[in-house]
């Protein structure tokens, strides 16, 4: 019986599960506390810390370690690939190390993963489908000035997983598939997906596209540069403002999209507003990815935490039903996602692949 353990350390947690095959034997979460992670100067230093707690956590539950041959990580910022299994190397270890593309906490994914496996014989380590998965067309590239080329930086892994479920419960192949797939989380990536590739998106990461419970999605230009340089903010306020205080946060204090919607049904009229403002944007990004496929769309499928919420899927629903069905997958398992890859990996059903870097 093939074993993996599967690994997503988030900003504030280590996400890990043991499987045998598709059967999911073990499911942990520990949360991290601001006191317990202040003192790291960027989130690759945090790797001994996390490392000890996924071990101590594994041997606490009585898991036959050994018997594990299949460890895989979340993929952090490497420099772009195509999506797919990656076998973890030494140039992908040292890339993340160094935040070449940033500092994320699904950097320590990779490295987590080969550490593990280094301990017991005969163990591989994998990443899959990393947030810098790049199948963008060439003409998506292009945003208006050739010193800041557009980037392909999305929640690849939910997206291709959520797509390929879909596949298969219409009875079809992905790869034969139009579909636009909207993420909907903390963070908002609506891609258009063809061929099996998603050959066009918003970089979720950056600042682009609508905003969300945390970001705020792309601005008004003009008032930005002005905002920036009028020495009301330092670079790293603006860089929160944009990231992680954008959004929700910054319109009603609270990221809690439930609340929000609390708030909405209770006769808050500025959550309702700032509520619907989200549903409309998300809409209009739809309608954007529709235009990239030509209107050739078999399906919208809307995935993610917020997808739980009846009243953003009934406004996407009337905004785009003349596009195309829409299917709603809410939720997201990373664990299972990254789990189902490595299977496939290891029964030979999908090519690994060697990170090489640079394209």
């Amino acid at each position: 019986m093939i074993r993996i353990l599967a690994i997503n350390p988030g900003s504030t947690s280590t996400k890990f599960a043991v499987y045998f095959e598709r059967e999911c034997v073990l499911n942990k979460t520990i949360r991290h506390s601001l006191e317990q992670l202040i003192h790291y100067k960027n989130v690759e230093d945090q790797f001994e810390f996390r490392k000890g707690l996924i071990i101590d956590a594994l041997v606490e539950e009585k898991i036959d370690v050994d018997s594990i041959k299949y460890i895989i990580g979340r993929g952090g910022l490497t420099y772009p690939l195509e999506s797919g299994v990656y076998r973890v190397n030494n140039l992908m270890l040292e890339h993340l190390q160094q935040g070449v593309m940033g500092h994320h906490a699904s950097n320590l994914g990779p490295m987590l993963a080969d550490y593990i496996a280094l301990q017991i014989p005969g163990a591989q380590a994998f990443m899959a489908d990393p947030v810098v998965t790049d199948e963008l067309q060439d003409i998506a590239r292009f945003s208006g000035h050739p010193m800041l080329e557009r980037r392909s930086i999305f929640h690849a892994l939910n997206q291709k997983a959520t797509a390929r479920i879909h596949a298969k419960k219409v009875g079809r192949k992905y790869r034969d598939l139009n579909l636009i797939i909207a993420h909907l989380g903390g963070g908002i990536s609506v891609g258009a997906h063809k061929g099996g590739r998603v050959i066009d998106v918003n970089n979720a990461l950056d600042g682009e596209g609508c905003f969300s419970p945390e970001r705020s999605g792309t601005l008004p230009a003009g008032q930005l540069i002005d905002l920036c340089f009028s020495g009301k903010l330092e670079r790293d306020q603006v860089r929160r403002m944009v990231l992680g205080e954008g959004g929700y946060v910054a319109y009603l204090g609270t990221n809690d999209a439930r609340e929000v919607e609390n708030r909405a049904k209770s006769g808050d009229e500025k959550a309702r507003m700032v509520q619907e403002a989200l549903f409309y944007q998300l809409s209009k990004m739809i309608g954007e990815m529709a235009v990239v496929l030509e209107g050739k769309v078999d399906g919208i499928l809307l995935t993610g935490g917020l997808a739980y919420s009846k009243d953003l899927v009934e406004y996407v629903q009337k905004r785009t039903a003349f596009i195309a069905n829409v299917f709603v997958y809410p939720g997201e398992d990373e664990l299972d996602a990254l789990a189902m890859n490595a299977l496939l990996a290891a029964q030979g059903e999908v090519e690994v692949k060697e990170y090489q870097g640079r394209k």
